[in-house]
């Protein structure tokens, strides 16, 4: 099988994905394992551009089939802040720690704490033909920080119909639930025959034209 490679160098990201796409039997490899791919600058104003971006640059130079994402987190009150800027939203190097207390200073004590997380995911083949699909998750942004467990803004959001922050849940549960498990899954929806072609076509065309019945993705 021709590995799956997810253009990421974040490691939580990678280990994420690995649990929830792992019943595919993929091999997936990381950009961070692989030294000799380029840093791909993230500059689109939306999570869908930098997530395609990320993925046609990557598989263009590695000629795997690639899948990228671009989350984030969205606020009401803040007009979708911080959005695309999610990761180094209190500026260079990114530090999870200092984004959360921007947020918690940005929001004070706004009784208006409504949120979601979004995520893009893009695969693209090795000639840089690419689609993507889109998971959401709503919730709310808490006072104070709960919890150790994932990353990024998980100690402050706790999803809709459930008490506990993202950093307060198992990795099973969390992984069910979350903007890029739904991602995921519908990106397994989409593109199930793709992912679990041995070896995988060489586009998505030809996996359109070789699917029985000629079913679309």
């Amino acid at each position: 099988m021709m590995p799956l490679l997810v253009a990421t160098r974040n490691r939580h990201k990678t280990d994420e994905i690995r649990a929830i796409l792992g019943g595919n039997a993929l091999e997936i490899v990381s950009a961070a394992d692989r030294p000799d791919l380029p840093d791909v600058v993230e500059d689109g104003v939306t999570f869908a551009e930098n997530a395609v971006k990320k993925a046609v640059e990557i598989a263009r130079i590695s000629h795997c089939w690639v899948l990228a994402d671009d989350s984030g987190l969205e606020v009401d009150v803040l007009n979708g802040e911080p959005g695309v800027f999610s990761a180094r939203y209190a500026g260079e190097p990114a530090d999870y720690a200092a984004n959360n207390r921007k947020l918690l200073s940005r929001l004070g004590e706004t009784v208006l704490r409504a949120a979601r997380f979004c995520c893009v995911i893009a695969l693209a083949d090795p000639l840089g033909q690419t689609e993507t699909v889109v998971g959401i998750c709503r919730g709310s942004i808490l006072r104070a920080g709960r919890g150790k467990g994932g990353f990024g803004y998980d100690p402050l959001f706790v999803p809709d119909g459930y008490s506990m922050a993202f950093a307060e849940m198992d990795s099973v549960l969390k992984n069910r639930i979350s903007h890029r498990a739904r991602a995921l899954g519908e990106a397994v929806r989409k593109w199930g025959e793709i992912l679990r072609s041995q070896p995988m076509p060489a586009s998505f065309a030809a996996a359109r034209t070789s699917l029985a019945g000629g079913s679309a993705l």
